[in-house]
């Protein structure tokens, strides 16, 4: 079988471009080639991040500064918003690291609240809050402006977010929204090959950080910060995914982020459309629905391991079946990254021909 194009939520499609730009020759990471390399898509990428201060570069998945953030930033206790198989995991991952970790749950599909988090952040004590604004698992999009507002409220408590799958596909202000550690991924809506995390950090952050005893070495939010202001990385990176996202970086800024925010919009809406008029339900909660998948319900009650097979060896596409305790009963389909129109179009017709 010949290339299976991707349209599950992550790694999602690659294009020949940028896998080229990810090709292009080494040089030393610690020469004055790279530093003027890494010095060369900061502007750009703060203006993507829509920030002022530094965007640091980790080579790991986002998982490495989601865990960072608590080792840097919470002493005692961290309040985990959970409502999905990532942000729970989030909270697991706050337990083993040993701090006290305090579950804001909900069930899946249904969005976290800023009354919600304010109810919990009122028992005061808290270092920090998590926050996954797009919950893949479940297709569900959180209300990140009303989840900051109520953090507002509690001023000794830092807002983290992870928004690998919400990054690039709507606009997010970190600085106006309050949001002390913001962080993005390589593989899903700025479609690059996995393997590189992206980062921005408040000045409280990186102060808070300065005074946490024990975070280590390669996730010291700290070494990050004296390393960027270098133009270097606080150990070897992955050139590679740098050049890549350079390349990247010209593709966003060529097509606008204003058009791209819409392009994911307008192929958000083509999925939501088509599973609609074919009888099938959206699982999220109505109003929260995701940008950039559409989680399906299986209320046809389709053999999805088949269908999937089907569109792979018929069409070349693959999505999703479902992911933890919903696989089989949804099924997600990317609209992230460089999909159009056209190509979202494609693999809705697909998706008929091999559902009948």
């Amino acid at each position: 079988m010949g290339h299976v194009k991707l349209f599950i939520p992550g790694p999602v499609e690659v294009s020949r471009k940028t896998f080229e730009a990810f090709c292009r020759p080494m040089v030393g990471h610690r020469s004055k080639d790279f530093q003027e390399l890494y010095a060369s898509i900061q502007p750009r990428l703060r203006e993507a991040f829509r920030t002022t201060r530094p965007v640091y570069l980790s080579t790991s998945s986002a998982w490495g500064v989601m865990e960072a953030a608590i080792r840097n930033l919470v002493r005692g206790k961290v309040l985990n918003c959970m409502s999905g198989a990532f942000s729970d995991k989030w909270y697991d991952v706050s337990v083993r690291c040993g701090r006290e970790a305090v579950k804001c749950q909900v069930e899946w599909g249904k969005p976290i609240t800023g009354e919600l988090v304010d109810r919990h952040l009122s028992a005061g004590g808290f270092d920090a809050v998590t926050l996954i604004h797009n919950e893949t698992s479940t297709g569900t999009m959180n209300p990140l402006a009303d989840v900051a507002e109520a953090v507002r409220r509690h001023p000794d408590v830092m807002l983290i977010v992870d928004t690998v799958s919400s990054f690039s596909v709507l606009p997010i202000e970190p600085e106006k929204l309050g949001i002390d550690v913001m962080l993005t991924g390589s593989q899903k809506a700025l479609a690059l090959p996995p393997g590189l995390a992206l980062f921005t950090l408040s000045q409280r952050a990186l102060d808070r950080a300065a005074q946490v005893p024990a975070r280590g070495y390669y996730f010291d939010f700290v070494e990050f910060h004296a390393n960027a202001e270098k133009n270097m990385t606080i150990s070897t990176p992955s050139i590679g995914h740098i050049n890549a996202l350079k390349s990247k970086l010209e593709d966003i800024f060529e097509e606008g982020l204003e058009n791209r925010y819409e392009r994911h919009r307008r192929n958000n809406a083509m999925v939501r459309k088509w599973a609609k008029e074919r009888g099938f339900e959206l699982f999220p909660e109505p109003g929260y629905e995701s940008l950039s998948l559409t989680c399906i319900r299986n209320n046809r009650n389709l053999d999805l391991p088949a269908v999937n097979k089907a569109l792979k060896e018929k069409h070349g596409f693959l999505i999703d079946g479902g992911y933890g305790k919903l696989k089989g009963q949804t099924f997600r389909i990317s609209n992230m990254g460089d999909e159009t129109e056209e190509t979202m179009g494609a693999l809705l017709r697909a998706l008929d021909d091999v559902i009948g």
